[in-house]
């Protein structure tokens, strides 16, 4: 099984961007942390991360010609206003699982909303790089369920 982990705008920062809500952790970390785990699991995780928007729609589209198996967000910012994102994501028939390493339910309001939550599976949101792992095992978990229906 295939996932596609995309990462968002400013994640590239990771480890130097306001560690009292994103640790100290870098993104190749993240990275390595969930390729350990899909190791584990028996499944291939590729990531990719960019600060542009039309990159990230660019590489949602291509999941859908890949045939992805599932797809874990962390889309920072975009989440709250990035509906070119979300038109994107709509068009895949995976399962879909946003996660957040803060929560962003206890910070500022304009954070509390998800443009995509009405077409992802969930979120996780808090736990760090556990998010992260947590997504992954999600994401596995619905995509073995679609698999035998």
């Amino acid at each position: 099984m295939k996932f596609l982990m995309l990462h968002g705008i400013n994640h590239n920062m990771f480890g130097k961007r306001d560690p009292k809500q994103y640790g100290t952790i870098t993104l190749a970390q993240i990275d390595g942390e969930l390729q350990a785990l899909a190791g584990e699991l028996g499944v291939q995780v590729e990531s990719f991360q960019t600060n542009h928007e039309g990159a990230m729609v660019e590489r949602i589209h291509q999941a859908y010609f890949d045939g992805v198996d599932g797809v874990m967000l962390n889309a920072g910012a975009w989440t709250h206003y990035s509906y070119g994102i979300r038109d994107a994501l709509a068009i895949l028939t995976c399962p879909i699982v946003e996660l957040h390493m803060s929560n962003i339910h206890a910070r500022e309001a304009f954070r509390h909303h998800s443009v995509f939550a009405d077409i992802v599976q969930g979120q996780i949101a808090g736990f760090g790089v556990d998010s992260y792992l947590l997504a992954l095992r999600t994401a596995i978990t619905h995509a073995r369920g679609r698999q035998g229906a």
